[in-house]
Formats: structure tokens, C-alpha cells, sequence
């Protein structure tokens, strides 16, 4: 992970130095442990090893994650906990007690929240990355997916965080991403 994030921090050196800046010291074998304990799972070895390098970014700096911002281990628990509050309030319940359905790809479960979906990107409006720690059927631990707060739709965006990170990776370095100014975010350039 550290090379991947060598390749991410020249290319965003680039064409944001703000993100760069902004990004916080990795995170500790003491930090693991406390998140997992707060969110009562085990996170990928993948993930963990992506977050000893660099623990997210500071929020005030120009998002990184087209249009979003990689969350902390802080921030991720801050927004977990937004999610978890409102499971727990039957939020997503219908008269019969049972969760709202969403429209989930193969391989997501088919409910409006799950307590493992675990997000590690913020888009200001209630919308995130997760990590997918509750697979349905034929999905894999850990594969990385997309919760929106007002559709039901849940999409696949990668089988893991490995893959995800290696195709934003890609795209960054192709120049398919872009630093947008009126939106202090990279974005994909289609969306300037």
C-alpha cells in the first residue's frame, strides 16, 4: 500500500497539493483495535494496511475521493454512528417490523442499512463508500460498496479494497479524475 500511496500523493502533488497536505499521519495498532471494537468487527487486512499510511484526510482540505472525502478512522466512526442511531431508532422499518428492501447488485444484501456496512468516503449529503462486511450469497468480504440515503439502489464498485483503490489508482493516474476548483474536489472529468 505504501507504493500505491506514493503513486496517489505524486499525482495529487500535482494537481492538488491541498489533499496532500491535508492528509493525516497512518493510523496505529492501538487506533485498529479501538475502531474495531466500537463498530464490533474485523476490518480487511487490506483496508488496515491502505490507513497505516495515511488515516484519511483532514475534512476542511479539497475532497479526494471524486467528489468525496476519505474519512479518518474518527470520521468513519462518526458516521457509522449517524447510520447505526438510526437502525437502532427502527428507522428503516417498515409497519411489520422488517427493514426496507433496497434494489442491491448480486452479492449486496437486500436491506436498506447493515451495522457492517462500514463507510470510508463522505459526499456532504448523507451518501458513502462502504466496506461490505455482510456480503450477501455470492459477494466477498470486504468488497466495497455504494449507500445511498434516499435511493435503494446498492452497487458494486469493488470485490475488495484492493481493487477499488488500484482502479481509482488507475483512473487518477490516466487523468480521468480531475482537481475541480468550484468543487475543492477531484471529480471525474466527465463531471466538469
Amino acid at each position: 500500500m505504501q507504493t500505491l500511496w506514493n503513486q496517489l500523493k505524486n499525482k495529487l502533488s500535482q494537481i492538488a497539493p491541498k489533499i496532500v497536505v491535508g492528509l493525516h499521519q497512518g493510523v496505529t495498532g492501538a487506533q485498529i483495535k479501538e475502531l474495531e471494537g466500537k463498530l464490533n468487527v474485523k476490518l480487511p487486512k487490506d483496508f488496515i494496511a491502505f490507513y497505516k499510511v495515511h488515516n484519511g484526510q483532514n475534512e476542511a482540505t479539497p475532497w479526494m475521493v471524486d467528489g468525496e472525502e476519505l474519512l479518518s478512522f474518527d470520521r468513519i466512526y462518526q458516521e457509522w454512528r449517524v447510520w447505526k442511531d438510526l437502525l437502532d431508532d427502527k428507522h428503516f422499518e417498515e409497519s411489520d417490523g422488517k427493514q426496507y428492501s433496497s434494489e442491491p447488485e448480486n452479492g449486496i444484501k437486500n436491506v436498506w442499512w447493515n451495522d457492517q456496512w462500514i463507510p470510508f468516503t463522505y459526499d456532504g449529503a448523507g451518501n458513502h463508500l462502504c466496506l461490505d462486511l455482510d456480503p450477501d450469497g455470492d459477494g466477498n468480504y470486504g468488497q466495497i460498496i455504494r449507500m445511498w440515503h434516499d435511493d435503494s439502489i446498492r452497487t458494486l464498485h469493488g470485490k475488495s479494497f484492493t481493487q477499488w483503490i488500484t482502479n481509482y489508482n488507475t483512473q487518477l493516474q490516466n487523468d480521468d479524475l480531475v482537481y475541480a476548483e468550484d468543487n475543492s474536489a477531484i471529480i471525474n472529468k466527465n463531471d466538469v
